[in-house]
């Protein structure tokens, strides 16, 4: 084969463009420290290099945003919880310090007024939020756990599930002493009250001030019954003997309606009235939400293991009351037009959880939040409430005494008959007064227990928040050891280093000069020359 100038400058130049190319790729390389600048520099690179950043990102996404939202968004729910466990056991150190026998009327002050202040901040803590978010509230981030202000039209149509558990031991007290204002009132013997006591067992609705016990029939109609002394029937379901709890099931029992207390009590026919149930039945009295049972009733739910739907009507919210969507199944009828209806529980009784999940790794999730209905209880406040009642009407019972012993020593009174008299009044204000002190320290004993029950509520969700938290931390170092090796292997596969690059810049920048050297010797040469 000939080869002609024209092949010797043909290859010269392609050498020549090679080396350049060479020059220019190591050149661009010392400028990014890529190995490529574009996919079709090195497909294979290029597809790993979009596979690895892919990966990257997703994990970057978990350990540097969700991670970190889930961990804030545990450590508010933390703090929460644990501030509402210390509400607690400030209400059970006070219940062990009022159940002593030795406590002066200042020291009940005392209490009270603590009682009345852990009233105000009980379920405070169930409206904290998280970046705008109220966290106990389920779904509902946008709402409060609690009423923020009286709302006295907002009504609500609630479903309260009840059972023979409910059933609770309760003291009725009446014909309370009422200090005479004068002499006549004195030696009037008639007004001298006999103060009674009377032990039920009672099922506590969710909220005192009910409007009506709402009953609905077979054919779908509901009766709202809230007129004083009405008497309206309600079905409960019960166990056979094998345990279980056939749906068609059921007994019924006649329920009468009290405003209050004194309505039930004026309903009495016996001298001097008592609070009477007929044997059998039970009374709902509106405006503490209590259903009592007879003995004969209430032994029946509770050998029968039964179980009630009690539904009720409630107007009127006062600021720190729970909102009741968060616990029962109910209906906000305020707008007629717009009824606004809420499931807590499924047709078969079971909670209907609404869980927020964070994904916080590759196919793992974490549920963030606790349901308002897992550390909250409804039946605190109500303790709480009737512990103030409890302990106002031992200091009113005391008060009275006080003051029937003041008048004895009056001038107005000095006289035998008004002496005679006011110590038939003493004697009945003691016995008032002995019946609430008996009562209160059984309250507060009651309570301790209550509160440990309460406790063990908020100790659970304090555990499972801090298991939360520890499975989080788990998955948070593993994500940050991942984005470390998806780094290095990115950075394997994309970068070079500066050194190499040099090394191999000068031997390709020699080579080029070389090669143009080379060239410049070709051209001197011709046929001419050997001539």
């Amino acid at each position: 084969m000939r080869i002609t100038n024209n092949i010797i400058l043909h290859n010269t130049s392609i050498n020549i463009n090679g080396n350049k190319g060479n020059v220019d790729t190591l050149n661009n390389q010392m400028t990014s420290q890529k190995k490529i600048q574009r996919p079709s520099d090195d497909p294979v690179t290029a597809i790993r290099a979009l596979r690895l950043r892919s990966t990257l990102s997703e994990i970057d996404q978990y350990y540097e945003k969700n991670i970190p939202d889930a961990e804030s968004w545990l450590d508010v729910t933390e703090t929460a919880i644990s501030s509402m466990q210390d509400v607690i056991k400030t209400i059970r150190t006070q219940c062990e310090y009022g159940a002593q026998d030795s406590l002066t009327t200042d020291n009940r002050k005392t209490i009270l007024t603590q009682l009345e202040k852990l009233r105000d901040k009980l379920y405070s803590e169930g409206n904290a939020d998280y970046a705008g978010r109220t966290v106990f509230t389920g779904y509902r981030t946008n709402k409060k756990l609690t009423f923020t202000e009286d709302e006295q039209k907002t009504s609500y149509e609630i479903d309260q599930k009840m059972s023979y558990a409910d059933l609770q031991e309760h003291r009725y007290y009446g014909n309370d002493v009422t200090v005479p204002g004068n002499q006549a009132d004195v030696l009037d013997g008639t007004k001298i009250a006999s103060p009674t006591q009377a032990a039920y067992n009672r099922i506590r609705l969710g909220y005192d001030s009910i409007d009506s016990l709402d009953v609905t029939d077979a054919a779908g109609t509901t009766t709202k019954t809230s007129a004083n002394g009405s008497t309206v029937t309600i079905s409960y379901n019960y166990t056979d003997t094998t345990g279980t709890t056939p749906v068609n099931k059921t007994g019924n029992m006649n329920v009468t309606v009290y405003d209050s207390y004194d309505k039930w009590l004026e309903a009495s026919t016996k001298t001097p009235k008592s609070y009477d149930i007929a044997d059998g039945e039970a009374v709902l009295i509106r405006n503490t939400g209590e259903m009592v049972f007879s003995k004969t009733a209430a032994d029946t739910l509770s050998t029968n293991k039964a179980s009630l739907d009690i539904s009720y009507t409630k107007t009127g919210f006062t600021n720190g009351e729970l909102r009741p969507e968060y616990y029962y199944n109910c209906t906000n009828i305020t707008d007629t037009n717009n009824k606004l209806k809420y499931e807590k529980y499924d047709k078969d009784g079971n909670q209907i959880y609404q869980d927020i999940d964070y994904v916080v790794a590759a196919n793992q999730t974490l549920t963030v939040n606790t349901e308002a209905s897992n550390v909250f209880d409804h039946g605190l406040s109500r303790d709480v409430d009737e512990l103030i009642d409890a302990v106002q009407r031992s200091l009113d019972a005391e008060q009275k005494v006080t003051d029937l012993n003041a008048m004895k020593k009056m001038q107005e009174y000095s006289s035998d008959d008004c002496q005679a008299k006011l110590e038939e009044w003493i004697a009945a204000a003691k016995k008032e007064r002995d019946y609430a002190n008996d009562n209160m320290q059984k309250l507060y004993n009651s309570y301790i227990g209550n509160c440990d029950t309460y406790l063990q509520k908020v100790n659970l969700a304090l555990t499972d928040v801090g298991s939360k938290g520890q499975s989080l931390a788990l998955t948070k170092n593993r994500m940050s050891n991942e984005q470390e090796t998806m780094e290095e292997l990115k950075s394997k596969n994309e970068d070079r280093e500066l050194s190499d690059i040099i090394l191999e810049y000068t031997a390709a920048y020699t080579a080029y000069q070389s090669s143009l050297q080379a060239a410049s010797k070709v051209n001197q040469v011709t046929l001419l020359s050997y001539l």
